[in-house]
């Protein structure tokens, strides 16, 4: 028996057009979801490489696990961001300042297939090897670069001023290990062929008035003699004001700003029910920064709803149940990694709330009073009436209108194999 023979609703990331997002699940078209973005935006697609997408499309993104493209793709939903770097793929322009260094463009294909890397290569001279740019970092921001070694194993990101370069973080690119971090947030991200994404996040002005992509010798050595031919490849440079790095947003000769998305108003009254039900949803939060992150199934005003949220608590998920504007019964539970994909449901009838993360049950209340009959009639990514838009990776969103036993919830959270699991909780498998 299929985990699916029962659903009402079943949203599985794979068919869309502009402003629409398909599910699979009630056939007549109910279950799909509007859905809104007023620019251009980037994605991985099913080859590993980044793509543009048009505006108003949503976006299939694939995952990528130790620099693999999965076969299972995710909705991603992101909010507004700017890409406050004018030239992020062209460092011999001029705009870019640079430092016992040479640019030669276009040399190699970057993670977008095309013909568009940059090579930094160092001088045979002692002290500082860099591509820079003045600006003044304003407010909690993320910088962040693709690159590839072409002899040169480190690299720092930085933001420094003419006496020191500050707040900064070390980058092993030949092994995709970060080094010596100065900063608040950072991480390598392994792209394939070589290619890596190292972010630096948290850096404020704090007296930095330049970033730099310096070229190192070593884990935090920045001044040293080169050789006249090792280097590093780059692109697709990005910084934009935000507590974490977002998708790739190219620029050349301006900033660009991706517009935030909305993907809503799935379902109607006969896919839901008032007295009992299942939400279950496969999800993953774009970072763990205490921002409140919601899925409901809600009757459009939030008066009435059941929501999965990702709390303003580290690490934790919630279960809340609204009658009539009133919280009435909630339930937490902690998690190893906001970040990393978990399924998740929430199971309600009367008297009979019932909690289950990853294949366990995680909390229960035994007693509760359910919303009026008719009220529930649409699916959401935010907390019911536009709150606390979920910002995340979704890989499955499934509503049944009756309630399930244990052994069916269990089985819905539960991951159908170890590979599956591994790739999930991203595990390395040797």
């Amino acid at each position: 028996m299929s985990k699916y023979d029962n659903a009402s609703l079943v949203q599985i990331p794979s068919g869309y057009k502009a402003g629409t997002l398909y599910s699979v699940l009630p056939a007549n078209g109910d279950g799909d979801f509007d859905f809104t973005r007023a620019s251009i935006a980037t994605r991985v697609n099913a080859e590993g490489l980044i793509e543009t997408v048009a505006s108003g499309v949503p976006r299939l993104d694939y995952p990528l696990l130790n620099g693999v493209v999965q076969s299972c793709p995710a909705l991603l939903l992101e909010p507004a961001r700017t890409n406050e770097l004018l030239y992020s793929q062209e460092l011999d322009n001029a705009w870019w300042a640079k430092t016992d260094v040479s640019i030669s463009a276009n040399s190699i294909a970057s993670p977008d297939g095309s013909l568009t890397a940059d090579l930094i290569t160092e001088s045979a001279t002692t002290g500082l090897h860099r591509v820079y740019r003045t600006l003044t970092p304003n407010g909690n921001n993320s910088f962040s670069f693709f690159v590839k070694s072409n002899g040169v194993r480190w690299i720092v990101l930085a933001a420094g001023n003419t006496t020191n370069f500050g707040v900064h973080t070390s980058f092993d690119i030949q092994n995709g290990v970060v080094g010596t971090s100065l900063i608040g947030t950072s991480k390598i991200e392994n792209y394939g062929n070589g290619w890596y994404r190292c972010i630096v996040s948290g850096l404020a002005n704090g007296g930095a008035t330049s970033l730099n992509l310096y070229l190192c010798d070593g884990d935090n050595v920045i001044s040293y003699t080169g050789d006249g031919t090792s280097g590093v490849y780059a692109w697709g440079g990005q910084l934009e004001l935000g507590s974490y790095a977002t998708s790739y947003i190219p620029t050349s000769g301006t900033t660009i700003t991706r517009a935030a998305e909305v993907c809503n108003g799935a379902g109607t009254s006969a896919e839901f029910n008032d007295s009992e039900g299942v939400l279950f949803a496969e999800i993953s939060a774009l970072a763990n920064d205490g921002i409140i992150r919601a899925i409901a199934i809600s009757d459009g005003t939030g008066l009435n709803r059941v929501n999965i949220r990702y709390t303003g608590t580290s690490n934790q998920v919630e279960y809340s149940l609204f009658v009539n504007g009133q919280t009435t019964k909630t339930l937490f539970h902690s998690i190893l990694d906001s970040t990393i994909t978990s399924k998740i449901s929430v199971h309600w009838k009367t008297n009979d709330l019932k909690f289950y993360v990853n294949g366990f049950l995680v909390g229960s209340i035994s007693s509760a009073v359910m919303m009026p009959n008719n009220t529930l009639n649409q699916l959401r990514f935010d907390s019911g009436a536009g709150l606390s838009p979920f910002y995340g990776k979704t890989k499955q969103l499934i509503a049944f209108d009756a309630a399930l036993t244990d052994e069916q919830l269990e089985d819905l959270t539960s991951w159908d194999s170890f590979i599956e699991m591994a790739q999930a909780q991203q595990y390395l498998i040797y």
